[in-house]
């Protein structure tokens, strides 16, 4: 039996720091996603698509994004889906889940509102056991239950639970929703599909978080999500093949300590970000962590190569700190040996080298200065 694992889809989620235009984007990537994960059941031959949690950002959406998964889900009669709450879409009175059991779902998505074993497949004698979340955050382990469970011989029992493992991860984290890392074990499941964690972790052969399919945060390293994951069982009593796929349209990179100090440095910057994703620097968002000190002529480099083109470039440039401009007398010259704009100039270089947050401003202020006089291209007296 193949069936595909996923969670934390998020529908409606905001991402405070991009514009209007790329937020719309990104909204738009993670109801696409759904297709994705549709496209991937028919082609691997899964007749399920397990859902995990957290199909919603919010418990209170709007009609309109209340009815958006659904209506993706339904264009795939032939796949079933099964959804349960997660924490940030529990099953409450009057929450998301009432509301859509109210105006009906179609034939091919099931929501799990109540723990107890399901038969989901009668050809392969498959059980889903959903553990529910009824509230935002609970302190006892609702995956509990699955232990005494009972199934018919054989069965292949698969777990559904949006929550964190005892262990792993933060400890703030572990006291909410917890979930007993050999819970498999325990209770006898061919597979425990988890959500909450936003990328893919594998807690032990038959326990596994999926991550969410379109990649939501930034990361130095992998771990970000953007995949799926297929799973294969062949018995109750062999370890299931858990495959990952790749499903998100974004990716998201974190760059730390990016000190610059050269024109070569800013265009190895520049190049590396195109990288990514040569094809298609659109789809990547990057997180910029800068530093170092730039001459004139560098500084008009980084203007150009980075804050300009490059941001251009790609979905999302965000940026901590800022390479701070090295200037000293000699580069006054470029204003000529006197006038206005030459007094003003000497004055900002004096307080910039003075230090502290006068100083900073002062020297964000000449850097301006520079950079206009030269896009103005007047020549020095």
């Amino acid at each position: 039996m193949k069936f595909i694992h996923t969670s934390d889809w998020q529908i409606g989620r905001t991402f405070r720091f991009v514009n209007d235009d790329t937020l719309g984007a990104l909204q738009v990537a993670r109801l696409d996603v759904i297709r994705q994960l549709g496209l991937l059941a028919r082609q691997e031959g899964a007749a399920h698509v397990l859902v995990a949690g957290d199909v919603y950002e919010h418990e209170t959406p709007s009609e309109r994004t209340l009815h958006q998964p659904v209506e993706r889900m339904r264009q795939f009669p032939d796949i079933q889906w099964h959804l349960i709450p997660g924490n940030h879409d529990a099953d409450q009175p009057e929450g998301v889940w009432a509301r859509l059991a109210r105006g009906g779902l179609p034939e091919n998505v099931t929501v799990h509102r109540e723990p107890g074993a399901v038969l989901i497949d009668a050809a392969h004698n498959a059980w889903l056991l959903p553990a529910v979340l009824k509230r935002r955050h609970v302190l006892t382990d609702l995956t509990g239950w699955m232990d005494e469970a009972e199934t018919p011989p054989d069965a292949l029992r698969i777990g559904l639970a949006h929550g964190s493992v005892t262990g792993f991860g933060g400890e703030a984290e572990a006291e909410h929703n917890p979930v007993a890392p050999d819970r498999a074990k325990r209770a006898g499941l061919a597979y425990l599909g988890l959500g909450d964690w936003h990328g893919f972790c594998q807690i032990d052969a038959r326990t596994a978080y999926s991550g969410t399919p379109e990649t939501d945060r930034f990361t130095t390293g992998g771990g970000g999500g953007g995949e799926a994951l297929v799973i294969t069982l062949r018995g109750a009593q062999a370890d299931p093949v858990i495959t990952r796929h790749r499903t998100g349209r974004y990716i998201w990179k974190k760059l730390d300590d990016v000190v610059l100090t050269s024109r070569q440095d800013i265009l190895a910057l520049d190049a590396r970000i195109r990288s990514i994703e040569p094809d298609n620097p659109g789809s990547v968002l990057v997180w910029l962590a800068v530093s170092g000190l730039l001459c004139v002529e560098d500084m008009a480099v980084y203007e150009r190569e980075v804050l300009t083109q490059l941001s251009g470039a790609v979905a999302c440039l965000r940026l901590t700190g800022a390479p701070h401009l090295s200037a000293g007398l000699e580069d006054l010259d470029r204003f000529g040996p006197g006038g206005a704009v030459r007094a003003a100039a000497e004055q900002l270089l004096s307080r910039a080298q003075a230090g502290g947050e006068a100083g900073q401003l002062a020297a964000d202020a000449l850097q301006r200065l520079f950079l206009f006089w030269q896009e103005m291209g007047v020549p020095a007296a």
